[in-house]
């Protein structure tokens, strides 16, 4: 503690952290208070693994792969260092270290090159590294002991700076061990940048930024202890533009500061010295917030009303009638049957249907009456029953397995990623397998029962709690005991369910990724980025980019105890959500800050939908043997097995992880082959009761029909260029319904058409 204190008071005598330029200073003190160790003290975890670490030995691409390299394998990354001292020592007849003759060991030899080696001579003979390794052979090369202090904490200096472009910053990194003790580790630690585009870090712990701007993170690790070090390249420029920025800033300044949420989005502006783009009109901002929060365009009335409505109010009282509506709870019920898995494919349709219909009918009616997320999520992970009885048990039919129990609630409801941690220590964050399992434990008592056989699984079963059932520990035999990810173990007793504790605790407003993580996902919705990016893999070595932003959401939704729609209308009352898309000079190139409105193409679904209703021609969908009600709309199907090959082309997903990721939204060749080529848009562009039909026979002049296609489609009138030229197209064409059939079409196919913008 002594040294812990010591360090402390010296770095705050050199200003570090508020004064980042006295990198020299700080160099100086590393050095100063730098201990090597002597030989007698060498130890294998603390000081031997993290070398055979940072020179790559035991990494994913060599010795610690799964079967190892050449006959040697290693623990991934060094985590288990007791089974890495065998491999190393006594494997193979401890052939690889010579007590009698430490300088020919073949640790030694193939490490530094003087013996034929795959992976080169990652330890040169003339290093400090090789020094230890021998001086470790030379002691006797001894083993780990329990008494052997261990990293408990990793501190980088600096933790935060602001650099400009194709600069250098050299960071220190400090390792504090459990006997009280503390050394310089900047050699031994293993480093990595989240965006190496803007800025990379080399083995020695000196960043390099180059030509881009944005909002950086580098992992700096020494054993299973991880630190972070925060970067920001502003977007500065010459001093007309950094003038310009701040005036634009100063003017917002006293609407947005006292904003709870928008306040944040203007500190890191002014942070990074970016201006916002202006707010987008009201036609545009109608057709955007439809579509998000309904999944359905705006139809001509309901932009030309909220256009002309002067009152002061009028944003809050349009998101309030759309969030009363009733597409409102299809669209957000389709995006939940997603993340939780409300699969149709790979079982008999007419034995599956039943389930996955009325699991996607409960989350339906979840948000339509608006349920609070704790108590959404609680039900469907305490679930019991049958599908009839409790339908959230259907959730039980995918998630099977106890690595999928695991990886769907940490992935859906906390926003982690553990499935590294299922064969070894996460290598970017702090699960282990340990964690892994115990939280696999708080499902080992789930029953099943009853139901009939089908192509995968049994459907229709009956989900029960069991009396016992333990999970052990892959590597080392243990039972483990249910707890949760970074928490203590559940006190329970027999005849306590685990499930319902998990939920207890994972609910609680101080829980540290449950309510970060719904706000995380509904601003990723609405915003087209998540504050943490991607939205369900937070970790210390990616955090959020806005913090504060975050921290300020997740209290907005544990104050309105978990109000879900409150939480919406925080979001898109905000400023960066009112913010116009095309970016300006004083924003480009910026994709972190929310400084514009970030475009995104229609899901799938939206977008089948979008057609459907601009034309007037409702999609028909099959449902085995008959049809779906005429009319359903494809937000409203109750799973993915049901036949859609438009749904398939632009990205559906197959619901087989709690990923968002699954639904892809990238563009691709088949999309645009679609557009032209699909049966389904050419039958709606020529239903003789569709719209297009009915423009052709339309007696009104050309151009009143252009501006109705207009609005119809994109949500506004044409501009002059656009009408004259839509005009001289049907003008000249001679088939009249050919025409508008092209011309819809082509606007179909334009990104104003298929983008939220």
């Amino acid at each position: 503690m002594m040294h812990e204190e010591r360090w402390g008071a010296r770095v705050a005598a050199l200003g570090v952290g508020r004064n980042t330029g006295r990198a020299a200073a700080v160099a100086a003190l590393l050095v100063g208070l730098a201990t090597p160790a002597r030989a007698a003290e060498v130890r294998f975890g603390t000081d031997v693994v993290p070398i055979l670490t940072r020179a790559g030995c035991n990494s994913g691409g060599c010795h610690g792969k799964a079967n190892g390299q050449n006959g040697f394998r290693l623990s991934l990354l060094g985590f288990e260092p007791e089974e890495d001292y065998e491999a190393l020592v006594r494997e193979g007849g401890g052939r690889r270290i010579s007590r009698t003759d430490p300088e020919q060991s073949l640790l030694l030899l193939k490490a530094s090159g003087r013996a034929p080696h795959g992976g080169g001579s990652p330890i040169p003979e003339q290093s400090d590294e090789y020094r230890i390794l021998r001086d470790w052979v030379i002691a006797g090369a001894r083993p780990p002991h329990p008494s052997d202090p261990t990293v408990v904490r990793v501190e980088v200096i600096p933790q935060r700076a602001t650099l400009s472009i194709q600069a250098q910053q050299r960071l220190h990194v400090r390792a504090f061990f459990s006997d009280g003790t503390a050394r310089d580790v900047t050699r031994q630690a293993v480093y990595q940048s989240n965006e190496p585009d803007i800025a990379a870090v080399d083995r020695e712990g000196i960043v390099r930024t180059a030509d881009r701007r944005g909002l950086i993170t580098v992992m700096a690790r020494f054993g299973d202890r991880i630190a972070t070090f925060h970067g920001a390249i502003p977007f500065a420029g010459n001093p007309a533009r950094t003038a310009a920025v701040q005036a634009r800033l100063s003017a917002l300044r006293p609407a947005l500061a006292a904003s709870p949420v928008d306040r944040h989005l203007l500190r890191q502006w002014e942070l990074m010295g970016v201006a916002p783009s202006e707010a987008a009109d009201d036609a545009t901002f109608v057709r955007r917030v439809s579509l998000d929060i309904c999944g359905t365009l705006p139809t001509p009335a309901e932009v030309a009303a909220y256009v002309s409505d002067t009152r002061p109010d009028k944003r809050e009282r349009l998101v309030d009638r759309l969030l009363d509506r009733p597409e409102y709870a299809s669209y957000f019920a389709l995006k939940w049957a997603d993340i939780l898995q409300n699969r149709g494919a790979g079982y008999s349709t007419s034995k599956q249907r039943p389930g996955t219909t009325l699991f996607a009918a409960w989350i339906r009616d979840s948000f339509a009456t608006n349920k609070p997320y704790d108590r959404f999520v609680s039900e469907i992970l305490t679930a019991s029953g049958s599908q009839a009885e409790n339908p959230p048990t259907v959730w039980y039919r995918t998630v099977r397995k106890l690595p999928e129990y695991v990886e769907s609630v940490s992935q859906a409801f906390l926003g982690v990623r553990v499935q590294c941690a299922q064969c070894h220590h996460h290598p970017a964050e702090r699960w282990s397998q340990a964690d892994y399992y115990a939280l696999a434990a708080v499902f080992s008592r789930v029953g099943r029962k009853g139901g009939f056989a089908d192509a995968e699984v049994p459907t229709d079963e009956t989900i029960y709690v069991k009396e016992a059932g333990t999970v052990t520990h892959p590597r080392t035999g243990a039972v483990m005991q249910p707890r949760p990810l970074g928490d203590a173990q559940f006190p329970l007793s027999r005849f306590d369910d685990p499930r319902r504790s998990l939920a207890r605790w994972m609910t609680r407003p101080e829980n540290p990724f449950f309510a970060r993580t719904l706000a995380n996902r509904m601003w990723a919705h609405f915003l087209g980025r998540g504050i943490v990016h991607p939205l369900d893999d937070s970790r210390s070595t990616n955090p959020p980019s806005n913090p504060e932003l975050l921290d300020a959401l997740a209290h907005e939704l544990t104050s309105a105890k978990y109000d879900v729609k409150h939480l919406i209308r925080i979001i898109v009352n905000s400023y960066a959500y009112r913010l116009q898309a095309a970016p300006t000079e004083w924003n480009a190139g910026d994709t972190q800050t929310f400084a514009r409105f970030y475009p995104r193409r229609l899901s799938a679904e939206v977008l089948l939908d979008g057609i459907s209703q601009v034309l007037d021609v409702p999609t028909e969908f099959a449902a085995g043997s008959s049809k779906f009600a005429p009319g359903t709309r494809a937000i409203d199907l109750p799973d993915e097995n049901v036949p859609a090959t438009f749904l398939d082309v632009f990205g559906r997903p197959g619901r087989r992880t709690a990923c968002e990721c699954e639904r892809v939204d990238d563009p691709a060749l088949t999309q645009a082959l679609e557009l032209v080529n699909s049966p389904e848009i050419q039958r709606k562009l020529t239903v003789p009761t569709g719209f297009a039909a009915r423009l052709a026979k339309d007696p009104r002049a050309h151009p009143d029909k252009v501006g109705e296609v207009f609005l119809r489609l994109l949500g506004r009138q044409p501009r002059s260029d656009e009408r004259q030229a839509a005009l001289e197209f049907l003008e000249r064409e001679k088939d009249p319904a050919e025409a508008y059939r092209s011309l819809l079409w082509a606007l179909l196919a334009t990104n104003e058409f298929l983008f939220n913008h």
